[in-house]
C-alpha cells in the first residue's frame, strides 16, 4: 500500500482518537467541576503505527484489503482509573453514550490472560465526519488501573523485543509481577475511602487557595496597592500554617473586602457618567 493510501486510511482514525480523547477528558472535567470524584484519572489515545498494523495483519493472516474489517484496534483509547471498582463505573458511562455503539466487551479483569495481562476492553463503533462524508469505524477502548497500566506497558515492551520467544524465566517473573499488581489493587481498594477523603481534602484546599489568589489579583485593579500587599502577606502567613479553618475564614473576609471595592467601583463609575 502506498504512503498516500495509508494516510487516507488512517486519517479518520486519528480524527476519532482526537475527538474521543477530548470527550472523555470532558467527562472527567464535569466530575471535577461538580466537585465529585472522577472515576477517570487519565485519558490517552493513539492510532496504531503502520508497522504494528502490518505485523498484526501478518500474524492473523489478514489481507491488506480487509484491515478495517478484521483489525479492531487501529484507533485506541485508554482510560486509566485509580481503583478497580472505578472500572465498572467507566464501563457503564460508555454503555450509556449515544455516540458509541458497543460491538463487543472483553473482560480480562475477572479472568486475566495467561500472560497475567489484566484490563477491560470495549470494541465500539464511532462515526467521524470527514470532507468525504461520515465514516463509521471501530475503536478499541481499554479501561484499567494505574497499576495494571504500568505492568502492561512493561510487558508490551518485552513482547515487542522478544516477539514470541520470550525466555521462560522472564515470563515467570512477569507472572509474579502481575500477581503483585493484583495484590496492590486489592490493597488500594481496602483503603479506598481514606484515599478518596484525602484527595477530596486536597482538591478543596487547592480550590480555596485558587479563589483567594484570584481575589487578591483582582483587588490590585481596584484597591490601594499597599493594602493589597498587606492582604497578600497575611495570606502567605496563613498558608504556611496549613490550617484550613483559618484559610476559610480569611477567604470569607476577603470576599467581603472584594465585594465592597466592587460596589464602590460601580458607584464611582455612575457618578462619573
Amino acid at each position: 500500500m502506498e504512503i498516500q493510501l495509508w494516510r487516507e486510511l488512517l486519517e479518520p482514525y486519528g480524527l476519532a482518537v482526537d475527538e474521543l480523547v477530548v470527550k472523555f477528558n470532558h467527562v472527567k472535567q464535569q466530575y471535577q467541576d461538580a466537585e465529585m470524584y472522577s472515576p477517570i484519572e487519565i485519558v490517552s489515545g493513539r492510532v496504531k503505527r503502520i508497522s504494528s498494523i502490518l505485523e498484526k495483519a501478518h500474524r492473523k493472516g489478514v489481507d491488506l484489503e480487509e484491515l478495517e474489517q478484521k483489525i479492531e484496534d487501529i484507533a485506541g483509547i485508554r482510560l486509566i482509573c485509580q481503583f478497580v471498582e472505578d472500572i465498572s463505573t467507566v464501563v457503564e458511562i460508555i454503555r450509556q453514550r449515544q455516540d458509541l455503539e458497543i460491538k463487543q466487551e472483553k473482560d480480562y479483569i475477572s479472568k486475566s490472560k495467561p500472560s497475567g495481562y489484566r484490563s477491560y476492553h470495549i470494541i465500539a463503533y464511532y462515526t467521524v465526519h470527514t470532507i468525504h462524508g461520515p465514516k463509521r469505524l471501530e475503536v478499541e477502548i481499554q479501561i484499567r488501573t494505574l497499576a495494571m497500566n504500568f505492568w502492561s506497558t512493561i510487558e508490551h515492551s518485552l513482547q515487542y523485543k522478544y516477539k514470541e520467544h520470550m525466555p521462560d524465566e522472564l515470563r515467570e517473573r512477569l507472572l509474579r509481577a502481575a500477581d503483585a499488581v493484583d495484590a496492590l489493587d486489592n490493597e488500594m481498594a481496602s483503603v479506598r475511602d481514606e484515599i478518596m477523603d484525602a484527595q477530596d481534602s486536597n482538591r478543596k484546599k487547592e480550590k480555596l487557595i485558587s479563589d483567594i489568589l484570584n481575589n487578591i489579583e483582582n483587588l490590585y485593579y481596584v484597591a490601594n496597592k499597599r493594602e493589597v500587599t498587606k492582604i497578600q502577606d497575611e495570606f502567605f502567613k496563613l498558608y504556611q500554617q496549613d490550617n484550613m479553618e483559618l484559610l476559610i475564614r480569611f477567604s470569607k473576609q476577603l470576599d467581603i473586602i472584594a465585594e465592597t471595592y466592587r460596589a464602590q467601583n460601580i458607584v464611582n463609575r455612575r457618578s462619573y457618567e
